[in-house]
Formats: structure tokens, C-alpha cells, sequence
């Protein structure tokens, strides 16, 4: 099978919302293009089902992964953090990528189903503020943030004077069911609903391209979509493979297609932009947690990728997208 036609397959299921009818027929396809379908450790066809918000950290610890071990497979499948949880309880994937653990009802039944439930914390993910550079502003508070969320400020300038010559806030999420959303609707909002200047585009990089493009707009995207350690995307999946192999420390800076701002809590003096030494530090307060839950038996593709993904390799490829990764060798941490 040829890299495009593996890549046209994988785009396809990363367009689309996850169903187990795509999931046979992506199995079905890879097999009769030679790909084999007995599963060890480091060979054979395994499908992992990650909230749509990390979908560029996965596809670099794919890259890396099958660069490593070229008869491995591994199929991804990006959607809502609720359609990831349920394809695991419904036994269509062994792997997942969520914002939160499996609840110990979730637990429980699983086991009940003599499935072997491992789940690891692999990173910290910081929620960036991006506006567009025509914006003055370079700092909120998490008070002004709810309020902008909530629709009490509704005009850029009511937030900041000398914002004149822009209108009304536009805020751009990435899908209105993702965990980013639920994120700042529970720890902004308390759970409450959002204003009417709220919108959803349906990805991460729709987000970054709707403010790159809208003077109005202000985006809320993982920090891996705008951390511009963007050598890395631009190498080969053979360079950067060997890049992290190398142990190469990186550098982190933001993309200059829109500015990122600085967050500042409640009752702090202090803003903070989201780089990786703030958000070990808890200086920078928008972040969560990320886990990768398995229930992959000992031995097969599964279990040997949720491996690769803890361990070393997998946590320095984390570093390198802009996240914390669960791991952290301080050395690497770079604050520009």
C-alpha cells in the first residue's frame, strides 16, 4: 500500500464522526493492501479514538511510532470526548485520548467484561487565548474572560480603550461538543450557558484560521496548535523520528498568524502566557489534564503504542508539540 493511498484512508476517517461500520471497512482495506492483521507489540492493526483537540499530538506520536516500527498500523479516529469514552465501553477501539479518567462505574464494567483497564495522565494541555494581530489587547483575566463568554462584554471596547476600531467580540471554539467547550463552560460559567457571540467552527485549525482572518475574533485552542515549533511539522516523518531519537532540545515560540495572550487568574497581579515552565508551575491557570486509557491486552498493538506513548520517546514528542508532558525532564522545558 503507498503512502497517499494510506493517507487518503486516514484522512477520511479523521473527517468524519467515529462509527464501527468505517472502523471494518478501514480494517478490511489496510489488510488487502498487505498490511497484516496478527497484532504484536510492534506489528499489525490497532485504532485509537482521541478527542478531536489532540489530534496533532497524536498524529506526531504516529509518525514517530510506525516510523520505528514500519509494520505497525495505527488507525485514528478524532471526535468528541464522549464518542471517544463510549467507542471504548462499547468495545470498537482498545485506545483512547480524553480529558478525564474512566469513572469507577466505567471502570467496574469494563472489568465486568474481563477487560485489563490501564490508564496514564500524559500531559498537562494549557488553553490558549489567541486574538488577531489588528487586536491591542494583551491581557485578560479569568473574570473578563467569563464575562466575554457569558456575553456581559460584547464589544472589544468595553474591554480595553484604544480597541476602537474593532466591533462587536466574536468568540470561536472548535465544536460546540468538544472538551474544550465543556472545559470553560464548567470552570468559567460554573456550567452555565453561553452568550449569543459564541460560535463553533469544527476543528482546532478552523479556530486558528478564523481569528488569523477576523480582527473581531478571539479563539480558545490547545496550546499545540499554536506553539510554532513548527520545524518539526515541516520535517519528514523520517527527520523527525530521528530528531527525537537524538534527544534535540526544543524551542518553544507561537505562531506570529495571531497573537496569544496572557491569562491572569482570579485575584492575581501577574498574566501569564501559556508556555510550558508556567504551566508546571500552575502560574498559567487554563489547562487540563490529559489521559490515555487502554484496554489492550499485554503483548498487542494496543498495549505496545499506549507504551510507547508514556515511556520516553512518546513524552518528548509531547514536549516538542508545546504541551506538558506528564514526565517532564526540566532540562527540555524551554519559556521564550
Amino acid at each position: 500500500m503507498n503512502e497517499m493511498n494510506k493517507n487518503r484512508i486516514t484522512k477520511a476517517m479523521t473527517a468524519g464522526a467515529y462509527a464501527l461500520g468505517g472502523l471494518a471497512l478501514s480494517l478490511s482495506l489496510l489488510t488487502s493492501c498487505g498490511k497484516k492483521a496478527e497484532s504484536t507489540s510492534s506489528s499489525g492493526i490497532a485504532t485509537i479514538v482521541c478527542d478531536a483537540s489532540f489530534e496533532n499530538i497524536m498524529d506526531q506520536e504516529i509518525d514517530v511510532f510506525e516510523y520505528v516500527y514500519p509494520n505497525a498500523n495505527i488507525i485514528p479516529y478524532y471526535t468528541d470526548q464522549n464518542s471517544a469514552i463510549d467507542s471504548l465501553l462499547e468495545f470498537k477501539t482498545r485506545l483512547i485520548v480524553t480529558t478525564r479518567p474512566l469513572t469507577q462505574k466505567e471502570m467496574s464494567y469494563l472489568k465486568s467484561n474481563d477487560k485489563q483497564v490501564r490508564q496514564s495522565q500524559i500531559a498537562v494541555d494549557a488553553l490558549a487565548m489567541i486574538v488577531n494581530p489588528q487586536n491591542s489587547i494583551n491581557v485578560l483575566s479569568k473574570p473578563e474572560i467569563a464575562e466575554i463568554l457569558s456575553g456581559k462584554l460584547q464589544k472589544w471596547s468595553e474591554v480595553e480603550p484604544g480597541n476602537d476600531h474593532l466591533g462587536d467580540i466574536e468568540v470561536v471554539f472548535d465544536h460546540q461538543g468538544s472538551s474544550t467547550v465543556q472545559y470553560m463552560r464548567d470552570s468559567l460559567l460554573s456550567g452555565g450557558n453561553f452568550g449569543p457571540n459564541v460560535f463553533a467552527q469544527n476543528t482546532p485549525e478552523e479556530v486558528f484560521k478564523a481569528v488569523a482572518a477576523n480582527k473581531n475574533a478571539v479563539g480558545i485552542i490547545g496550546v499545540s496548535w499554536i506553539s510554532s515549533d513548527m520545524k518539526t511539522r515541516e520535517m519528514s516523518r523520517e527527520e523527525y523520528a530521528q530528531s527525537v531519537q537524538r534527544n534535540d532540545s526544543t524551542d518553544i515560540t507561537f505562531s506570529k498568524d495571531v497573537k496569544v495572550l496572557k491569562v491572569r487568574g482570579n485575584d492575581e497581579v501577574t498574566a501569564y502566557l501559556p508556555y510550558q515552565y508556567y504551566i508546571f508551575n500552575g502560574d498559567y491557570p487554563l489547562y487540563r489534564q490529559v489521559y490515555m486509557i487502554s484496554t489492550g491486552t499485554g503483548g498487542s498493538l494496543s498495549h505496545g503504542f499506549y507504551s510507547f506513548v508514556t515511556g520516553f520517546h512518546g513524552q518528548k514528542i509531547m514536549l516538542n508539540t508545546g504541551v506538558l508532558p506528564k514526565v517532564v525532564q526540566p532540562t527540555m522545558v524551554y519559556v521564550n
